[in-house]
């Protein structure tokens, strides 16, 4: 965008503000850094697309999908964990986790979430790799963009934008197996069965996976992310990044240059002035120029030109992860240090184990059975002739097992002799009402509590309604008070 305000340049004639951004055509590299990669992107790819085919035993009338957020039955299943609306907690614990995730990467080794798990660089990089064994490599693409239409150019162009959308309808279809069984879902689907709702995300998956990672890729990460701006408020000078170390590539120079400069005694840096780093990197960047906005941290660079040391005989390294302040202690003749571990660090690591022992103690020790008790507001109790207090109750029964469990109801903090009543319930345990709640589902029951005839009571007496299950013995209290005149 041009300073000034004026539209018009010195020959009067009207300017863009605004340039189209360039094309950029990554080459394809190899290396430790490009291995690392595949590897993420095979491994998470692969999960994302064939998790839903997972299948795990819950026992009888329990779906059997590993991984599923079943919204009509209001769970979301995670292999043997199983959570219940109520228990947003655990969402929350989970973000805290993802955010204390992202923050100690990035303060171990910056932006390497971008650079290697971010889903918009995998599906980039998919797409990037499609786009390689159709049209070629960087010059090939380069050139076929540029050449008049012909039918080849079609055909290729074609096959690219077709295949590009297969994966992005794959991916669509991949996110909606999530929220239903997947097998009988793509049946559904197949056969033109599935609700709307299974294709209009399909379609908007496929339109917005086609549209960043075919598409719009490297702008994404600039002008879209906030991670960028947010990263760079958050580093510090311990942070490993992607460092060109110019203080063994300057100054830089063709090789021939730097032969003949090393001939006549003259500086002469490692840098060879190739452009590889710049070519290979999928947002434009020139790591040359130092630390930018649109380094993603991927290490493309580091293979490219790890590759070209070893064929002018220099030692690799030229540009790694690094620290801006180990060039300088190298300036300086001091030795440089990796600070891995430190306050910064620490506090992220305390963080994520402190909420996973929480999520973990509560997910042990979480209670398949719940219980809720509401008092009568009128009449708040009842005299009887022969003197006894009644008291009324709607007691609410939760049973989260997928079988159906009885419970024993008793009452806790009355004298001797007090008398419980289930409105509907005949099977009874040494006086005990004995309730049986069905398999994932809730119970509401009308309760009365009598006190003694000849007992003396407080006005207000605290008392504790327990349930008990007749099989495994589970237990789960709720507290309520008796009134008394």
């Amino acid at each position: 965008m041009r300073a000034e305000t004026d539209p018009a340049g010195a020959g009067g004639q009207p300017e863009e503000w605004f340039a189209s951004a360039k094309k950029i055509y990554p080459m394809a590299v190899h290396g430790t850094f490009r291995k690392i990669k595949w590897a993420v992107l095979f491994i998470t790819l692969g999960i994302y697309y064939f998790l839903p085919f997972i299948r795990w035993d819950r026992g009888p009338d329990a779906p059997d999908q590993a991984v599923l957020v079943d919204l009509a039955g209001r769970r979301a299943y995670f292999f043997f964990i199983e959570i219940w609306p109520q228990e947003v907690y655990y969402l929350t614990g989970l973000l805290i986790l993802a955010a204390m995730g992202l923050f100690l990467m990035n303060a171990v080794a910056g932006r390497v979430w971008c650079g290697y798990l971010c889903p918009q660089t995998v599906w980039t990089d998919l797409f990037l790799f499609v786009e390689r064994k159709v049209e070629g490599d960087r010059r090939e693409r380069m050139r076929l963009d540029h050449e008049p239409w012909t039918a080849e150019k079609v055909a290729r162009k074609g096959a690219k934008h077709f295949l590009w959308l297969m994966i992005a309808w794959w991916t669509g279809g991949a996110w909606v197996l999530y929220f239903s069984d997947a097998p009988t879902l793509v049946w559904d689907l197949a056969t033109g069965q599935a609700p709307f709702t299974a294709y209009l995300w399909i379609g908007i998956l496929t339109f917005t996976t086609y549209s960043l990672a075919g598409h719009m890729r490297e702008q994404v990460c600039i002008f879209l992310c906030p991670w960028p701006r947010i990263q760079a408020a958050l580093t510090d000078e311990d942070a490993l990044n992607v460092t060109y170390r110019y203080d063994r590539g300057e100054p830089r120079g063709s090789l021939k240059q730097n032969k003949k400069r090393e001939a006549e005694g003259l500086p002469a840096g490692d840098c060879v002035d190739c452009h590889q780093c710049f070519h290979a990197c999928p947002t434009g960047v020139d790591i040359r120029d130092g630390t930018q906005l649109g380094c993603i941290q991927c290490g493309l660079c580091i293979d490219a030109c790890d590759a070209v040391m070893d064929k002018v005989g220099k030692p690799r390294g030229l540009i790694a992860y690094d620290t801006d302040e180990n060039i300088k202690r190298r300036t300086e003749g001091r030795e440089t240090q990796v600070r891995i571990l430190r306050p910064r660090t620490l506090i992220y690591v305390a963080i994520i184990l402190l909420v996973s022992g929480i999520m973990a103690y509560a997910l042990a020790t979480r209670q398949y059975e719940d219980l809720n008790v509401l008092h009568d507001r009128n009449p708040i109790y009842v005299e009887l002739q022969d003197g006894a207090v009644r008291n009324g109750y709607t007691i609410r029964l939760l049973n989260k097992r997928t079988l159906e469990r009885n419970f024993i109801l008793s009452v806790e903090g009355m004298p001797a002799g007090t008398r419980i009543e289930a409105v509907g319930i005949t099977e009874n345990v040494l006086g005990k009402p004995v309730i049986p709640v069905g398999p994932d589902t809730t119970r509401e029951i009308r309760v009365l509590v009598f006190s003694p005839a000849d007992a003396t009571l407080p006005t207000t007496t605290p008392i504790t309604f327990r349930i008990t299950e007749t099989v495994m013995g589970k237990v789960a209290t709720a507290g309520d008070f008796f009134k008394a005149p």
